[in-house]
């Protein structure tokens, strides 16, 4: 795929750094000139799939770190975000709507119906002791 930009951003598995990977993928949006609404449904997004590497996928592991991967093509971002943490041992399951594996931690378990409904296409590939990518695309409509 020919692209018209791209960035990359190595983040530690820190939650402190899951506002920084939301403002920053939304900052590199900007150059496509997308509505407020399209902005916060990236931010939202980026936020849930920081936020469960971070949770999910480096429990009980230190030094974790996040990989970004953001590009644009004509009018469509791409992000992927990459753990190398503990994987996902039910990929089916844990997309489902309210499935949480945390409940102990008041989580909602909407991560993925969240980048689902905020993003136009979410693909994610998990293997276990390897590592979640999750990959999403968001098509700026040019008004």
């Amino acid at each position: 795929m020919k692209y018209d930009n791209k960035i990359s951003l190595i983040l530690d598995a820190n939650s402190k750094n899951e506002a920084f990977a939301r403002v920053s993928i939304s900052a590199f949006a900007t150059q496509l000139d997308p509505t407020l609404e399209e902005l916060d449904d990236i931010k939202m997004a980026v936020s849930e799939a920081v936020t469960n590497a971070i949770i999910h996928g480096y429990e009980g592991i230190e030094n974790g770190q996040i990989y970004i991967n953001c590009k644009i093509a004509k009018d469509v971002l791409y992000i992927e975000i990459e753990d190398k943490g503990r994987g996902i041992e039910n990929l089916e399951k844990a997309m489902e709507p309210l499935y949480t594996s945390k409940p102990d931690m008041e989580r909602s378990g909407m991560g993925f119906t969240v980048m689902e409904a905020f993003m136009d296409n979410i693909e994610v590939i998990s293997e276990v002791g390897k590592g979640t990518k999750i990959y999403l695309e968001k098509k700026i409509i040019k008004n």
